[in-house]
């Protein structure tokens, strides 16, 4: 099982500073991200692209983690010669963490007529009962 599987990530830039955010997709796993989200995991992850520190935001009540990457874009937009100056590719190259096996959970798939009946509103035509 791999990080996407439980979240969604966004990355921005400033600079030579990257932004990344780790969102779960259910409240459920946040504990999960928060637990196996560390500086130490992320800078092992990037490793070899950030140079510099790496400060990590909890934020629980968005169900998120979030990291500063300093030194991680070759000296920003208008220095590097990189293909990704902005940084953006940092969040897909996240969500192909692998999870250990004893942190694993089993993937959430809604189920659109339970969910529908549920809230009262109808089902779409092709979900099954």
């Amino acid at each position: 099982m791999k990080l996407q599987d439980i979240a969604i990530a966004r990355s921005g830039d400033k600079g030579d500073r990257a932004t990344l955010s780790v969102i779960a997709r259910q409240p459920a796993d946040y504990p999960l991200l928060e637990r196996l989200l560390t500086v130490a995991a992320v800078k092992a992850h990037y490793a070899g692209i950030v140079r510099g520190e790496v400060e990590r935001y909890a934020l629980p009540h968005l169900g998120a983690v979030h990291f500063v990457l300093h030194a991680a874009l070759g000296g920003g937009v208008t220095r590097s010669l990189a293909l990704d100056a902005h940084g953006k590719t940092l969040s897909a190259a996240i969500l192909d963490l692998a999870l250990p096996p004893q942190a694993t959970v089993p993937p959430q798939v809604p189920d659109n007529a339970a969910a529908g009946a549920a809230s009262g509103l109808p089902t779409l035509p092709g979900d099954l009962p």
